[in-house]
């Protein structure tokens, strides 16, 4: 039997208007649609093959407001059968340590995870940093990037794509995978899918209920955090060459001053 743990994240849907708040240069989640971070719908498939490939039990865990809560409710419609919903005000400007530190805690509220997948990064931060530190606050090992997954019996075999290469991995269980964007196709929730989601138990926890101190997560204790930001300027009208048989060369110049050749 194969307990795994998913890790999803709501995102802004990146057809909406994304853009930071200008109180605090945190992101603006409520000025965007809300949605299921794709690259998670990706983990939570390949958890769902190996749990359908065997026996086993998946549970999801998101760090987020309230309003996660449809996000946690799509991954539990594709198939998984619990989540567990971190939700606390404080935890608002947290950055990628303070997140890793909450999964980890919330990882300890279920009893013995054989696997933990996620996303390789999510498509708001782009930090792709999560993953390796909640490994290490673990202490069990990481398969970041992963292309094509393979558990057999107490190890897991995957291939790992970066712009190096295919590298092969293999590792004992419990670890974490974080898998990217070839990694398999979703599925669409079934409406027995949907309605089923709704009976699914969702434990929500706060910060305290975790054992973590404010001090330790927020915007106010971030070791990293956005100084200043601005939209970036609009697009301005091309330069028009009017070619009078020395259009190749008004290119070629033009070119040249841009530093392009």
């Amino acid at each position: 039997m194969t307990n795994i743990v998913v890790l999803v994240k709501q995102v802004p849907d990146t057809y909406s208007e994304r853009k930071l708040s200008g109180s605090d240069n945190t992101l603006d989640r409520e000025s965007a649609d809300a949605v299921l971070d794709e690259i998670n719908e990706k983990a939570v498939e390949e958890a769902l093959k190996i749990k359908e490939a065997g026996e086993g039990e998946v549970t999801v865990i998101s760090v987020g407001p309230d309003r996660a809560t449809d996000a946690i409710r799509k991954a539990l419609s594709m198939g998984a059968d619990k989540a567990i919903h971190v939700s606390d005000e404080a935890l608002h400007g947290s950055d990628a340590i303070a997140t890793a530190k909450v999964i980890a805690a919330a990882v300890g509220k279920v009893e013995g995870f054989d696997l933990i997948l996620a996303g390789n990064e999510a498509s708001d931060g782009r930090g792709a940093a999560v993953p390796a530190i909640l490994a290490e606050l673990l202490g069990v090992p990481q398969l970041t990037y992963v292309r094509q997954l393979t558990v057999e019996g107490s190890s897991v075999k995957a291939d790992r794509e970066t712009e190096d290469g295919i590298t092969h991995l293999e590792a004992n269980l419990p670890a974490l995978v974080s898998v990217s964007e070839k990694i398999n196709e979703p599925r669409y929730p079934s409406f027995k899918g949907i309605m089923a989601a709704k009976k699914k138990p969702v434990e929500t926890l706060t910060i305290a209920d975790l054992g973590i101190d404010a001090g330790e997560v927020g915007l106010g204790n971030a070791w990293s955090t956005v100084v200043e930001a601005s939209p970036k300027p609009p697009r301005t009208a091309g330069e028009k060459v009017e070619d009078e048989g020395d259009g190749g060369s008004k290119v070629a110049e033009y070119l040249v001053a841009q530093k392009l050749i």
